[in-house]
């Protein structure tokens, strides 16, 4: 059988005095969380790389004129490292990766710093709306051979396949993406 013991507040405070008096310093963790060396590792995580990462895209509905899914990257290093913000995303086609009409907008969302462990992984939620509402002339619906994917501040790309079309004219913004999370 488990004793709880009750400590009273002033208990705390008092030891707070005491040590602050003794020239000390407290840290207090969470209640429920541990302060481990494991996670100020975790804080100094280097910024992941497109070396550190594998990337695939998952279809997750559709609707109205869009499909959804979610570019997702999993962190396939020995080591923690951390994405923060919006990558890029693009169509590519042709059969050499040559950019199909204009790249993914931004959709406006929350951009945390998210650490991850090897094997963990981040999301970031895609909108593609269908060439249809266009009209021909305007779109030029071209042929699709997949995604082009930037890890937030990172210059060499990934290759996901995905066949769709895509308008060429560039001022047609099919692709939305939100930051990775």
């Amino acid at each position: 059988m488990e004793r709880c013991i009750k400590v009273p507040v002033w208990s705390l405070a008092a030891t707070v005095v005491a040590a602050a008096a003794a020239g000390s310093v407290l840290m207090f963790a969470p209640a429920g969380t541990a302060a481990t060396g494991h996670d100020a590792a975790a804080r100094s995580a280097p910024e992941c790389t497109k070396a550190d990462l594998s990337a695939k895209y998952k279809a997750t509905d559709a609707g109205m004129s869009h499909v959804y899914g979610r570019i997702i990257l999993h962190n396939v290093s020995d080591h923690a490292c951390f994405v923060q913000g919006y990558g890029g995303l693009s169509y590519v086609g042709g059969g050499n990766g040559t950019q199909i009409g204009a790249p993914a907008d931004r959709t406006p969302s929350k951009t945390p710093r998210t650490v991850l462990q090897p094997g963990e992984k981040v999301r970031s939620a895609v909108s593609e709306t269908s060439t249809a509402p266009y009209p021909k002339n305007v779109c030029r619906p071209t042929k699709v051979d997949g995604f082009r994917v930037y890890v937030p501040d990172e210059t060499h790309a990934f290759f996901i396949p995905h066949k769709t079309t895509g308008c060429a004219n560039p001022k047609v913004h099919l692709l939305q993406h939100k930051a990775y999370h």
